[in-house]
């Protein structure tokens, strides 16, 4: 991986603007120096548990278009916010085809022996996904034994305005839009609600009245409670 084609990103980090990232940069850029990497430098001036890094964020951004072959970093703790930061990071760097060395925990991803750290780490990453995709079925599986709905909630649509709207020529979607609803909840709204009549019960009266329209005396099945 040495050669004057290399180019390596570098990163450094200090929690507060009162700190200086130089020590880091000549240390990295010492280091780089040895193996004849050309470099590009990023910074931060902010705290490690800021989700959003102007720095970070702009090297990562490049490093997804494969602009360097090389990440390297003073310390693990400088990089990333936390474990599973750093696991996803180095998993994607994997899949990118994008080396990663930290220069004080003397992980080079660049030999033969440092290539097994991004086995490891993505064999974490995928443990760790496969253990919140077991949580996330099991509390679903619990929430719908409580008799839960899942999912949004389903909107109670005027449906007399509705139709009316409907009616004078409105499409769906315009309705949807005056309402604040969506178009899946117009449509529900302007279905006819199914009406399941109730059995009539079988009395004498009705009997007579069959034997008066028909002539004949009502049907009875031969298997009813009274055969043997």
């Amino acid at each position: 991986m040495d050669g004057a084609r290399v180019i390596a990103f570098l990163y450094a980090r200090v929690s507060t603007g009162e700190q200086d990232t130089g020590m880091q940069l000549r240390e990295l850029l010492e280091y780089a120096q040895r193996r004849s990497w050309q470099t590009e430098v990023f910074t931060d001036s902010i705290s490690g548990a800021k989700d959003r890094r102007p720095g970070l964020d702009q090297m990562m951004a490049l490093v997804r278009k494969r602009k360097c072959d090389i990440v390297l970093v003073y310390r693990f703790d400088r990089f990333a916010r936390s474990t599973r930061q750093l696991v996803n990071a180095l998993a994607e760097f994997d899949v990118l085809g994008v080396q990663f060395v930290s220069l004080h925990e003397a992980i080079d991803t660049t030999s033969p022996a440092g290539r097994m750290v991004f086995h490891i780490f993505a064999a974490v990453a995928e443990f760790e996904r496969e253990l919140i995709r077991e949580r996330v079925r099991s509390g679903v599986a619990h929430a719908r034994s409580q008799g839960k709905r899942l999912g949004r909630p389903r909107v109670d649509a005027d449906r007399e305005k509705i139709a009316s709207w409907r009616a004078s020529g409105a499409s769906l979607r315009t309705i949807a839009r005056k309402l604040g609803i969506s178009h899946a909840s117009v449509v529900r709204a302007l279905k006819p609600a199914v009406m399941v009549p109730p059995e009539t019960p079988v009395t004498k009266s009705s009997e007579s009245d069959t034997l008066k329209t028909t002539g004949f005396p009502q049907k009875t099945d031969p298997l009813g409670a009274g055969s043997e």
